[in-house]
């Protein structure tokens, strides 16, 4: 069997296609576009790389983009005065402060004064409490981003049996949250779950979010099961830099029946989704109707 290969990176393309004309019918309505503030504390490569892409997004998508870029010696009440001030700001629906902080800061705190309306990364306590408890909530753009995938390879998802591989409050917990609103059988399992390959064999629908690069094997994938793999690994390879996912990409795709790839998987659809967030946030605010198929 060689799977079907899911396109992340299409999908993601098409949905921000979606996202533009929907915010200029929003524009033209005369609601005014929705407008989204990053945060960058510090002078981390990797997040400036991330914070420069989701500006290019956010302004390709017709949206309001506003960056705040604090030196790394920044402290924590110069950073809430600053998410204090975004929270009253009327030309921001959504917030996103660039995760990690350095490490005299506690993220917890500081995602947590963000205003939970404004929250487009899903990652306040009260936006994960409403998501567990079944409320309508801001959903983490990865696990939103797959979900989407999964419904988009299989319709409808009620009765699948789901593993999710990892635990984390960004992925792992939020992934099963969704999987289970759309009736799924799910179990969280993570490195230290007994008998892990025999857990994963189960799965209708694997998602690997563990931050292992290739842990996951062919021989751990039921065949035909839909494997969403979140993870992004970088390793070096003969000697050159190489991506690669939490699952060894062809071993996986002899068994499986569709596989996200490492890249151009799950990881174009995290931006496209925090796009997402920030037009249904906006809508939100306005007191218009949700977005169609913009949701968890």
């Amino acid at each position: 069997m060689t799977a079907r290969i899911i396109d992340g990176k299409g999908f993601a393309e098409g949905l921000r296609g979606r996202i533009g004309a929907a915010v200029s019918a929003m524009c033209q309505a005369g609601a005014g576009a929705p407008g989204l503030a990053v945060v960058l504390v510090g002078e981390d490569p990797a997040s400036q790389v991330y914070v420069r892409a989701k500006h290019r997004a956010t302004v390709e998508a017709g949206m309001a983009s506003f960056e705040h870029r604090l030196p790394a010696s920044t402290d924590a009440a110069t950073l809430l005065a600053l998410i204090e001030r975004l929270n009253a700001d009327p030309a921001v629906d959504g917030i996103l402060v660039q995760l990690p902080l350095p490490g005299h800061l506690d993220s917890d705190l500081v995602i947590n004064a963000i205003d939970p309306s404004k929250d487009v990364d899903g990652f306040h306590v009260i936006n994960a409490g409403r998501l567990a408890t079944g409320q309508r909530a801001m959903v983490p753009c990865t696990p939103l981003g797959s979900l989407m995938l999964l419904r988009a390879e299989l319709g409808g998802l009620a009765g699948a049996e789901a593993v999710v591989v990892g635990r984390s409050n960004i992925v792992g917990k939020p992934m099963a949250q969704l999987l289970i609103g759309d009736s799924c059988t799910v179990t969280v399992a993570h490195s230290r779950t007994r008998d892990l390959p025999g857990v994963c064999r189960r799965a209708d629908i694997l998602v690997a979010a563990v931050g292992r690069p290739e842990m996951i094997r062919g021989d751990w994938v039921k065949p035909g099961a839909i494997v969403i793999d979140v993870g992004i690994n970088r390793i070096e390879r003969g000697g050159k830099p190489a991506l690669v996912g939490d699952c060894h990409f062809e071993s996986c795709a002899a068994v499986a029946g569709a596989i996200t790839p490492v890249p151009g998987g799950v990881g174009p659809m995290t931006i496209a989704c925090l796009l997402a967030n920030t037009l249904t946030a906006a809508c939100r605010r306005r007191g218009l109707p949700d977005p169609e198929g913009l949701t968890a």
